[in-house]
């Protein structure tokens, strides 16, 4: 009986610091929100300075596009100013002049505004695309150019 009554003494002797610990220390702080800029600018992504806000109310709209692996969109100009945010993939966009950029997962990106190009999937994995667009009712949000054929 004696060395039972040692054994327990000894182990709660033994657990009592942990115990302690825990009741000391102090709770976890929830956590808070960040915020991170992903884009501030006044240009598109080939330089071309932003045109000045329509007259009149205006329309958002946010619509999410999803590319195949290796789909290609047809050639077409966007009548109104929008941004978009890349959420999957890499989404490589050519100008009819020739100039290309790649978006990255998790970039931004300022559309051309008036200017005709056309993006590309060239990766593996679909590329899941949000855009924004700063619009009118009544506007297309795109002119599709079908007599420009795709390489």
């Amino acid at each position: 009986m004696k060395r039972t009554t040692l054994l327990r003494l000894t182990l709660a002797a033994l657990a009592l610091p942990a115990l302690l610990a825990a009741c000391t220390t102090a709770p976890k702080a929830p956590a808070s929100v960040t915020t991170a800029e992903l884009i501030r600018t006044s240009r598109s992504w080939d330089g071309a300075e932003l045109p000045d806000y329509p007259a009149g109310r205006p329309e958002l709209v946010a619509v999410r596009y999803v590319f195949p692996a290796g789909q290609k969109l047809g050639w077409h100009h966007h009548p109104v100013m929008n941004y978009g945010v890349l959420q999957q993939g890499e989404l490589t966009i050519i100008g009819l002049d020739g100039k290309e950029k790649t978006v990255h997962e998790g970039e931004a990106v300022v559309e051309m505004v008036d200017t005709i190009h056309h993006g590309e999937n060239r990766g593996t994995k679909p590329v899941i695309l949000d855009m924004f667009y700063l619009s009118q009712e009544g506007l297309p949000l795109a002119v599709q150019h079908p007599e420009i054929p795709l390489e």
